[in-house]
């Protein structure tokens, strides 16, 4: 198995809601806001290479929409999936599998183009898996999600035939094991992988970044906020105890981190790059 974390630019959240409750003069230090009270988030995936499998978790925003929906989000940086692929000597048309974590449009935006009136899956080759879960979870969504889940990034994957289904606690492949959040969203996925002797946990929107470790930094966005604390209590510990390394989509400096116990609770322990495992 080989792994690669792939880079597709920056976008621009609210930092209040990115936090919750957590008070900007805490927040901010760890992930500083412009004039606008924005702060920077990465769109980054993880890539895995395994025997004739090419699976891509997630596939963040894509470019379908149209200016005004990308006026509210800032999209920069150089990086596309596209060229983060080329680079790695790939092709979209090589991908075989997409997880999607969930079904939140900056996580499965990139899954859908459009090809003239047309909205088509971007990765023409690939199986899209979701869980039924979350799935009608989405296709019915409820007001407070309702902004996020948007039908043409969602309907046309199970119109093209594309669409399959996991289970909880299913082994997607020999060394992939898929596991499950329920705080952030119904039935979010969270991959966790065999690599060279570790444990990888993909976080997904159950740690956004390294400033969201402490148990009580929740983001607005999360439908269960105390689900996901509770989630986070068990993660966490185990996290440490079994010394996972964390794979995180959103941070936008760090690839990778690790937690350990303080005095304060569990933190930081060391960040660096997915190529330095």
């Amino acid at each position: 198995m080989k792994l690669y974390s792939i880079d597709t630019g920056f976008f621009k959240l609210d930092g209040g809601a990115m936090f919750g409750v957590v008070p900007k003069s805490i927040w901010q230090k760890t992930n500083p806001a412009d004039e606008r009270n924005l702060c920077t988030w990465a769109n980054r995936l993880l890539l895995i290479e395994d025997g004739q499998r090419l699976t891509l978790v997630d596939t963040a925003i894509g470019d379908k929409q149209d200016d005004k929906f990308f006026s509210h989000y800032y999209m920069h940086g150089d990086d596309t999936l596209d060229k983060s692929l080329h680079k790695l000597g790939f092709h979209r048309d090589d991908i075989t599998d997409i997880i999607l974590t969930h079904l939140h449009f900056d996580h499965c935006g990139g899954a859908i183009k459009r090809d003239g009136d047309r909205l088509i899956p971007a990765f023409k080759n690939a199986v899209y898996w979701s869980n039924e879960q979350h799935w009608n979870w989405a296709i019915d969504p409820n007001p407070r999600e309702k902004a996020s889940f948007l039908k043409e990034n969602i309907l046309p994957i199970q119109e093209s035939g594309q669409l399959q289904f996991l289970t909880e606690g299913a082994s997607y492949a020999p060394d992939i094991t898929i596991r499950y959040a329920h705080g952030h969203t119904e039935a979010m996925m969270l991959p966790q992988l065999s690599y060279k002797g570790k444990t990888i946990l993909y976080m997904a929107d159950l740690l956004p970044s390294v400033g969201h470790i402490p148990l009580s930094y929740v983001m607005s966005y999360d439908v269960r906020p105390l689900t996901t604390m509770a989630e986070r209590q068990d993660y966490w510990t185990e996290i440490v105890d079994q010394e996972y390394i964390l794979f995180l989509e959103h941070d936008s400096v760090n690839q990778c981190c690790t937690l350990q116990h303080t005095e304060k609770g569990i933190r930081l322990k060391e960040t660096f790059r997915l190529d330095e495992i």
